[in-house]
């Protein structure tokens, strides 16, 4: 019995060391690919646009414009994006190499389920 746990263990500690082996060596293969997929990224060079344009359908500053806003800044390429609720404006400061203004535009009137808002009056500028 006594050699039966001990073969036992010896077994279950090769398994081990082996699937931990495998997926220190699989976590470094994703790594590795990620910090060559930044690092591809990080060659092309930021330009950076602003984009300007009108809401409507927004009906409260905390539910509506605050949604919005954080919709905006949470896309990727997005520095900076302000819903100002009483002029129904908003304004997003973006890499035009990961965002475009149709982007944007598509991104707010899908909030709510995209019944709700819609965008109009869009214009981008290239930021100084």
């Amino acid at each position: 019995m006594k050699k039966i746990k001990v073969f036992s263990l010896i077994i279950l500690s090769a398994i081990a060391l082996t699937s931990c082996k495998k997926e220190n060596e699989e976590s470094a293969k994703v790594q590795v690919a990620e910090t060559t997929k930044t690092e591809t990224q990080n060659d092309v060079p930021a330009k950076v646009e602003t984009a300007s344009f009108t809401i409507d359908g927004m009906t409260c500053e905390i539910g509506c414009a605050k949604t919005i806003e954080s919709k905006l800044s949470g896309l990727e390429g997005v520095e900076e994006a302000k819903v100002n609720f009483e002029e129904k404006k908003a304004t997003v400061v973006f890499d035009a190499n990961k965002q475009s203004a149709e982007s944007l535009k598509s991104t707010v009137e899908d909030v709510a389920g995209g019944d709700t808002y819609t965008v109009s009056d869009i214009q981008v500028t290239p930021k100084a």
